[in-house]
């Protein structure tokens, strides 16, 4: 199984947010990052791509793995829909929560 994506994601450290073009149309996560932590905060998907759950999941698979394996960090998704993703992705994901976070 391909575990990679497609997506190519940029981390805007400057905005504090991933992101990720498809077309002409810009997708977000903003976060903010304490100590090793990083706290997904908001989830910002352009209108036409609200129901595609694919590009979602894609986008927070790449997001995830960008975390996982370039900044090492704990993550905390305070958003709904990343929470969401994180449950539906468990045991993918369980080890990047901190200690004490239980989705």
């Amino acid at each position: 199984m391909n575990t990679s994506t497609t997506l190519e994601i940029t981390d805007n450290e400057f905005l504090r947010q991933y992101e990720c073009r498809k077309g002409d149309m810009l997708a977000k996560i903003e976060y903010a990052q304490q100590e090793r932590k990083i706290f997904l905060t908001k989830l910002i998907v352009p209108e036409e791509l609200e129901d595609d759950v694919e590009f979602r999941n894609e986008f927070l698979t790449a997001v995830f793995e960008n975390i996982k394996n370039e900044k090492k960090l704990k993550v905390v998704p305070t958003h709904p829909k990343i929470a969401g993703f994180v449950r539906k992705n468990r045991m993918k994901y369980k080890d990047m929560l901190p200690v004490g976070i239980a989705i």
